[in-house]
């Protein structure tokens, strides 16, 4: 799609692209230049966030930064324009540049034409209209501050003192024509739990709308004296109850917007698990001759310069397996109700990143010798960890690896990638007490579990690749008999 446009001769605007398969937006993670910094064609400008990965756009032409449209964090539908760019600098002067959009500030709505006249303003609809009619008083509302001194007054009469004088209440803005106050629900309803009457707030919100500052401000001065400590009272009156601590919500939980990659990831296992009937099996493996092997391919030179581990060999097996078991590499397409059987091998190996769990895959996996497969797991994993993964290298995938040994887990019941037939979790190699030979022995031993989509995988073929694998694992010279 076009990503810029032209404002006028001088002035280029410049979109947020679609940098994947169909992606709505993206959030705008970091901004690498400011109004007045000179770019050049190709130079990045910022990286951004989608629903897959984290990407650096980069300008498709010369000049000066005029304006950003928007600051870091915010959100951005694709198509909108995010930087203006004077292509023509010193031409003549230039108009003021817009101040940045404010992160996920909603609009505010236009003022309807049809509002009704001679009503008080209200956050949602026209407001109350003027009537003579007079509401009876909430209960307990004006008597709030009678009840607080008498209880006050019975507390100091079982002291044996006189009761202080009640604290004067703070100035609250009245609201216009004797309406209630203005707030949104949310701090009504905070307001409530704290005990708070509204129109003893003091609003700092526009327009007079009181916010949960503004509650929580009224709320600490009540809160101060009962933090410090008071004497016990000679005995206590049953009709006076203690009032309860007011606690800050703030400080108790913390909200993270769910958004960009993460956001993906639920929707995405979500779907996958409330769509395709998992079946997962589990098969506990004697691993000890494929941990010499990685051990001797270390030192191999043909190997020098790759990454070699126990994932490699397991990776290797799975493709061994799938190619004795080519059904198991398959999809299942519902508008079609068909199985789409897959001739290549697009293997996904689960990387846990700082912006959430991603599944890169490698192309055309079934077609690399191990030299060539440990390079691309190599590639693949320095990728994710510094967050450069491309969409396009997490889309297409067939079968997926997921290593929850690294963090010393057994093993678990992996959720397929959404689109997939199969996923592979391993878990921690370990030390174990085992049957060898006729002898218990300590050998390397691990747990593997395949999960599976039951509507194109039944229990015999899941069962076979699994057992392929474990067979491989067990026997590493399989690779040779069997590839």
């Amino acid at each position: 799609m076009t990503t810029m446009t032209e404002t006028s001769a001088r002035f280029r605007e410049f979109k947020m692209p679609d940098v994947g398969e169909g992606l709505t937006e993206a959030e705008i993670l970091k901004w690498f230049v400011q109004p007045g910094d000179t770019v050049t064609d190709g130079q990045v400008v910022c990286e951004v966030e989608t629903a897959k990965a984290a990407v650096e756009l980069p300008i498709p032409f010369d000049g000066v930064v005029h304006e950003l449209r928007f600051p870091e964090g915010t959100t951005v539908d694709v198509g909108q324009v995010i930087i203006a760019i004077d292509v023509a600098p010193g031409s003549g002067d230039a108009p003021a540049p817009a101040a940045a959009a404010p992160a996920q500030e909603p609009a505010a709505e236009p003022e309807a034409e049809t509002e009704p006249k001679g009503r008080t303003p209200v956050l949602v609809g026209y407001g109350v209209a003027e009537s003579s009619t007079k509401r009876r008083p909430r209960k307990g509302a004006s008597a709030a501050p009678e009840a607080a001194a008498v209880a006050a007054a019975v507390q100091a009469e079982l002291n044996g003192h006189a009761a202080p004088a009640a604290p004067a209440a703070p100035a609250a803005a009245v609201p216009a024509q004797g309406g209630r106050p203005l707030a949104k629900p949310p701090v009504r309803k905070l307001a409530k739990d704290l005990g708070i009457d509204l129109a003893t707030v003091v609003p700092t919100g526009k327009d007079g709308i009181i916010t949960r500052e503004d509650v929580h401000a009224a709320a600490a001065p009540a809160a101060a004296p009962a933090a410090a400590p008071a004497p016990a009272p000679a005995a206590v009156a049953p009709a006076v109850a203690e009032a309860p601590a007011v606690v800050s919500d703030s400080a108790r939980e913390t909200r993270i917007p769910v958004k960009g990659v993460r956001k993906a990831i639920a929707q995405a296992m979500v779907g996958s698990a409330f769509t395709a009937p998992h079946v997962t099996e589990f098969i506990t493996v004697d691993v000890t001759r494929t941990m010499k092997l990685v051990a001797e391919l270390k030192e191999d030179k043909d190997m020098a310069g790759v990454r070699v581990n126990p994932l490699l060999v397991i990776a290797k097996a799975l493709l061994v397996a799938i190619k004795r078991n080519p059904e198991v590499n398959a999809a299942w397409d519902e508008a079609n109700q068909e199985i789409v059987q897959k001739h290549y091998v697009n293997l996904g190996i689960a990387a846990a990143t700082p912006r959430g769990l991603i599944v890169p895959n490698i192309k055309d996996a079934h077609d690399k010798t191990l030299p060539q497969l440990a390079a691309a797991l190599g590639e693949l994993v320095t990728t994710a960890r510094d967050g450069k993964t491309s969409p396009a290298a997490m889309a297409g995938g067939t079968v997926t690896i997921t290593n929850v040994g690294v963090f010393g887990v057994d093993t678990g019941t992996p959720i397929l990638n959404s689109g997939e037939s199969a996923i592979l979790a391993v878990g921690a190699i370990k030390l174990q007490p085992w049957v060898h030979k006729g002898k218990v022995k300590p050998r390397q031993v691990t747990t593997l579990a395949l999960s599976f989509d039951h509507r194109l995988v039944d229990g015999e073929l899941g069962s076979k690749v699994l057992a392929d694998v474990a067979a491989i694992l067990e026997q590493p010279k399989r690779l040779i008999t069997w590839a």
